[in-house]
């Protein structure tokens, strides 16, 4: 069995509203930033696995997004499967 990380980013969907989103943009602008057209603002989560390849790995780290990490009706979620480094 080989370790693996998974690194998943869930963001609301573009269609969502985003009120986190709308309140960094107006702190932004506020402290002076321009040129900022829209802030989405979601969660980043590490899972680590052990798996006998990276495909199986990516398979599972997917089930888990669609079954509880990320709510697919409002939210949308990208993820990346690394081979865990040794320490």
């Amino acid at each position: 069995m080989r370790r693996w990380v998974g690194r998943v980013i869930v963001l609301p969907k573009p269609s969502v509203n985003d009120p986190q989103g709308l309140a960094v943009l107006d702190g932004l602008s506020s402290l002076g930033f321009s040129g900022i057209e829209r802030v989405r603002v979601g969660r980043s989560v590490e899972v680590y696995l052990s798996s006998e390849d990276e495909q199986e790995a990516a398979r599972e780290l997917d089930e888990m997004c669609r079954r509880l990490l990320a709510n697919t009706l409002i939210e949308s979620y990208t993820f990346e499967v690394c081979e865990e480094p040794d320490e």
